[in-house]
C-alpha cells in the first residue's frame, strides 16, 4: 500500500476556506492526519496558510479528493508518494 502526503497551499484563506473544509468533512475517513500551519501574531492572522494531510484508503478516493481540491481558486496541492 501506497502513503500519500498531500501538502495543501491555500492563498486567500477567508475566501476559500468553506469550500476547504467541505471538502475534508466529505473525505474525512481518508485523513489520518491534519495539520494547519499558518502565520499569527497578536496584531495579525495571515490569509494564507498550509495544509499537510496524511490520507488513508482507497487510492482512487484520494485521487478524487486531490482532482476536487485543484479545482478551487487560490489553492495548490503538492503530492508525495512513498512506496511500502
Amino acid at each position: 500500500m501506497k502513503r500519500i502526503v498531500l501538502g495543501i497551499q491555500i492563498t486567500n484563506r477567508l475566501q476559500s476556506a468553506s469550500s476547504v473544509q467541505q471538502l475534508f468533512s466529505k473525505y474525512g475517513c481518508n485523513i489520518k492526519t491534519r495539520l494547519g500551519l499558518h502565520d499569527v501574531n497578536e496584531n495579525v492572522c495571515s490569509g494564507t496558510g498550509l495544509v499537510l494531510l496524511d490520507m488513508f484508503g482507497n487510492e482512487t478516493e484520494i485521487c478524487t479528493f486531490e482532482t476536487e481540491m485543484r479545482k478551487i481558486d487560490g489553492i495548490q496541492v503538492q503530492k508525495m508518494v512513498f512506496e511500502a
